[in-house]
């Protein structure tokens, strides 16, 4: 993983060149919680503008960093950050509590976040990932390979989302999935067996032919449409 992030500090320095403000690892990377090939690295990057130009220099970098099998890092400028936090709580939360530096200034250790939109932004989050879920499913249901790969490609995003469900609710929520659906559980009177298959599965614990894909499904769907109805629920 270190030399990865090297690489790709470098690519993006060689890119950018004194354009480049930050660099920063969010997320299971930054604290030690990076499991092999299913966890994702997460970049921020900050830069003084983004134009086409900035975005065409990075191409390159792009390509080679998706190849690498991570998602593109998020690109703002550094003026736009501290106008943002209140569009994007979820995200900005997140990077703040885990974070580290790998090239430039820390622009997020004391950024000010701004929650007034947070529960909407999770409820709009959860019920847009849910009716995705739902319209991939349509046209994979007959087939257990990939219907299974679409829940096990969504289970860490609904992971976040119920954390900071739980966060709104006025719950401790833990960082590590295993331990947020457990909290989900108790507290939103959910069934945590579905999330604890598709990790299991994730993880490679439990082989993809033992599982019931098409059960697991209807149950998934059913714990995800709880949680929404809770954060619904709570005061605006």
């Amino acid at each position: 993983m270190e030399k990865t992030l090297n690489q790709l500090v470098e690519k993006l320095q060689k890119a950018y060149g004194d354009k480049l403000v930050s660099v920063i690892l969010y997320g299971s990377g930054a604290v030690g919680d990076h499991h092999g090939r299913f966890s994702d690295l997460n970049i921020f990057c900050a830069l003084k503008c983004i134009t086409p130009a900035e975005l065409r220099a990075a191409e390159p970098v792009f390509r080679w960093w998706s190849e690498m099998r991570n998602p593109a890092p998020l690109l703002m400028g550094v003026d736009e950050v501290p106008a943002s936090t209140d569009c994007f709580p979820i995200e900005f939360h997140d990077i703040k509590a885990r974070h580290r530096i790998l090239f430039g200034a820390d622009i997020v250790s004391s950024l000010s976040i701004d929650y007034r939109f947070h529960r909407a932004q999770v409820e709009h989050e959860l019920r847009a990932k849910l009716l995705r879920l739902r319209q991939k499913a349509g046209s994979v249901l007959s087939d257990n390979q990939l219907l299974l790969r679409l829940m096990v490609d969504s289970v860490s995003t609904f992971a976040t989302l119920f954390r900071h469900a739980l966060l709104l609710a006025g719950f401790e929520a833990k960082w590590h999935k295993r331990e947020v659906f457990e909290e989900a559980a108790a507290h939103f009177a959910i069934d945590p067996a579905p999330f604890v298959a598709l990790l299991d599965v994730r993880e490679e614990k439990l082989k993809a032919r033992d599982a019931d894909p098409l059960g697991l499904f209807g149950k998934y769907l059913r714990q995800i449409e709880t949680v929404i109805e809770a954060v619904d629920r709570l005061e605006r």
